[in-house]
């Protein structure tokens, strides 16, 4: 499987995506922030394949590359293309993503968010 990404992948660093995270976390919205959390703990698991690992890498770089085809600051739409990359990862990495990178990801999300609707998290979790 060709990666699409790859070119996004020397972006990505544990600090520069948790700081991207913290940074923009209301302006990207629970769902932008919860795929991208299911990804990176999916990638920190050893069970995870590197052709795999490879693949988030670049969907986590675009992720946090200042310039992608909608840009961040843009007021409502600007995390769309994001939202919709970081859903493309999820599903092709579904097998991935178990019950511990899940409990991992909320976690984080209520460190971050606090109390959150986890009806929010949903539509997320039905693509797993």
């Amino acid at each position: 499987m060709k990666n699409p990404f790859k070119k996004y992948a020397d972006f990505f660093s544990e600090n520069s995506l948790l700081g991207k995270i913290k940074n923009y976390f209301q302006q990207a919205g629970i769902k932008v922030v919860y795929s991208a959390l299911l990804l990176y703990y999916a990638f920190t698991r050893k069970e995870t394949p590197v052709w795999a690992k490879n693949i988030i890498l670049g969907i986590l770089g675009y992720f946090i590359a200042p310039i992608d085809a909608l840009p961040d600051l843009t007021p409502l739409i600007g995390y769309t293309d994001d939202l919709g990359v970081l859903s493309f990862g999820l599903v092709t990495l579904a097998c991935y993503i178990n019950q511990e990178v899940r409990g991992k990801a909320k976690s984080k999300l209520k460190d971050w968010f606090g109390e959150y609707n986890e009806d929010d998290l949903a539509e997320i979790d039905a693509q797993l």
